[in-house]
């Protein structure tokens, strides 16, 4: 129980702080990353502080200088990585919109199912449009 309630205030921490590798990290795996190199920090400076509204974020920023090194360099690594994902998500739709057009016709960037279609389609895809979907983590 106690590794679930870290696990889920590193993935709450990452979430709320959110900010070159080819692809980025998902949110299961910065919350994993995050318990196991912020756990014993989260628990020893913040373990009463509520997960919500930027609480938990704002008590670790507080405790800086007692954090772990290994803690501060993977939180900026997840930042990083879950800001470039959002900022794909973000873009898919204008990155693919001439590939939907060429490759899934009759579908619309924003369909259901154009991911599917630009997914089967990877291989004539343009380069941007294909890096923009592994990045929105969606491939």
């Amino acid at each position: 129980m106690r590794f679930i309630t870290i696990g889920l205030a590193a993935a709450a921490m990452a979430v709320g702080m959110a900010g070159a590798s080819a692809q980025t990290m998902s949110y299961s795996d910065a919350g994993a990353l995050l318990a196991q190199s912020c756990g014993k920090d989260i628990t020893k400076y913040c373990a009463k502080v509520n997960l919500g509204d930027g609480a938990l974020k704002d008590c670790m920023l507080s405790q800086k200088s007692k954090i772990s090194p290994q803690c501060l360099t993977d939180y900026q690594t997840v930042v990083a990585s879950i800001t470039k994902r959002n900022a794909a998500q973000m873009s898919v739709a204008k990155l693919c919109k001439n590939d939907v057009v060429r490759h899934c016709q009759g579908m619309v960037a924003g369909d259901a199912h154009f991911l599917s279609c630009l997914n089967a389609a990877s291989r004539v895809v343009t380069a941007a449009c294909n890096q923009a979907i592994v990045d929105a983590g969606w491939r």
